[in-house]
C-alpha cells in the first residue's frame, strides 16, 4: 500500500513538473525579448486645428525645447477631459506669468476613444495654439501604458509628467513633484522618478471599501512588494514625473501598455538603479473610472506575476545601451 502511495505521490509530482515546464516554455516562446515600439504612420502627426494641417512630432531623442511635458493620456474622456485640462492650464499660465522663461506642452493621447476626446483636445490647441496643446490620436485602443509611451515619445520637455484625463490629482501638486525632482536629481546622472502617492489617504479609503475589496488592494499591494517593486507604498497613482532620458530608458524597455505599467516602469527604474522619490498628493475619487473593481485587481494581479516571471526566465530582456542610442 505504502509503495503504491508513494508511486501516486511521485506521479503527480511528475505532471506538475511537466505541466510547469510546459508553462514556462509557452510564456518564453510566447513573449517578445523587446518591446514593439513601432507606431501607425498617422501617430507620427498632429493636427493644426486652425490651418487644418498635419505636423510632423519631435522625437524625444531631440534636444528638449520646454521645460515640461504634461502627458494626458485618455480613452472615451469627452466629459471628464475639459476638468482636468483647465485645471492643468490654469495652472501653468500662471506659472508662465509668474515666471515668463517656464514653457510648458500638453500632449493628449487619445487612446483610440469612440467619444469626441479628440475633438475636446482640439478645442483647446485652437484656443492656446499648438506650441502648448497638441493631440495625439491612436488608431487602436494600446491601454494607458501604450498611451503614456506614444505621448513620451512625442515630448519636447525637459521633464516629463503624465497625469490621469480624470482630474482626480490637483495640478498644484505638480510643484511638488518638481521641488522633489530637483532635490533627488542634483549633481546625478539626469535618471530620476518621483511618483505621486496617494498611499496618505489609505486608511480613509478601507473606511469606505468592502472587506473583500479591501483583501483585494492589501492582496495587490503584497504582490507588488514581493515580485516587483519594494520601497513604493503606491505604484498606481497616474500622477508621476521623470526626467527626459529616465523616459527614453523606461519606456523603451516597457512591455506592459495595459494597467499594470507603472509598476513595470518602476520596476524596471530599479533594476538600471534610477534615484526614486514618493511624494503625498491631493487625490479624490471621480466618477466614471474606467476600473473593474474585482476583475481588474485581479486582471493587475496577474500581470504582475507575469512581469516577474518573464524577467526572471529571460523572456523579456532589458536593453541597457538604449540610452546612448
Amino acid at each position: 500500500m505504502e509503495c503504491t502511495l508513494t508511486a501516486i505521490v511521485c506521479a503527480l509530482l511528475l505532471i506538475v513538473i511537466v505541466v510547469l515546464v510546459v508553462v514556462l516554455v509557452v510564456i518564453y516562446k510566447s513573449s517578445e525579448a523587446h518591446p514593439n515600439l513601432r507606431r501607425f504612420d498617422s501617430e507620427e502627426y498632429f493636427l493644426e486645428p486652425k490651418k487644418n494641417e498635419k505636423i510632423k512630432f519631435p522625437s524625444i531623442h531631440d534636444p528638449p525645447s520646454v521645460d515640461l511635458t504634461v502627458v494626458v493620456p485618455a480613452y472615451n474622456e469627452e466629459e471628464r477631459l475639459p476638468a482636468m485640462m483647465n485645471e492643468a492650464i490654469d495652472y501653468l499660465e500662471e506659472r508662465q506669468k509668474m515666471t515668463p522663461s517656464f514653457s510648458y506642452e500638453i500632449l493628449v493621447v487619445d487612446d483610440g476613444s469612440k467619444d469626441k476626446t479628440t475633438a475636446t483636445g482640439h478645442l483647446y490647441s485652437s484656443k492656446y495654439g499648438v506650441d502648448k496643446v497638441r493631440v495625439l490620436t491612436l488608431e487602436k485602443n494600446r491601454g494607458k501604458g501604450g498611451a503614456v509611451r506614444l505621448g513620451m515619445f512625442s515630448a519636447r520637455g525637459k521633464l516629463l509628467l503624465f497625469a490621469d484625463a480624470d482630474g482626480a490629482s490637483q495640478f498644484k501638486d505638480y510643484r511638488k513633484l518638481e521641488t522633489e525632482m530637483l532635490k533627488i536629481n542634483k549633481n546625478s546622472n539626469n535618471l530620476a522618478v518621483v511618483c505621486g502617492s496617494r498611499a496618505h489617504l489609505e486608511k480613509d479609503a478601507i473606511a469606505e471599501r468592502s472587506l473583500f475589496r479591501t483583501f483585494l488592494m492589501k492582496g495587490f499591494h503584497f504582490l507588488v512588494w514581493f515580485l516587483c517593486v519594494r520601497g513604493i507604498k503606491d505604484t498606481q497613482c497616474g500622477f508621476k514625473l521623470l526626467t527626459r532620458d529616465a523616459a527614453i530608458v523606461l519606456f523603451s524597455n516597457l512591455h506592459v501598455e495595459r494597467w499594470a505599467f507603472d509598476v513595470e516602469m518602476l520596476y524596471l527604474a530599479q533594476c538600471f538603479n534610477m534615484r526614486i522619490s514618493e511624494v503625498a498628493i491631493t487625490w479624490q475619487e471621480i466618477e466614471g473610472s474606467k476600473m473593474v473593481p474585482v476583475w481588474s485587481w485581479l486582471q493587475m494581479g496577474k500581470d504582475l506575476l507575469l512581469i516577474r516571471l518573464r524577467y526572471v526566465i529571460g523572456a523579456w530582456k532589458i536593453n541597457s545601451k538604449v540610452k546612448k542610442e
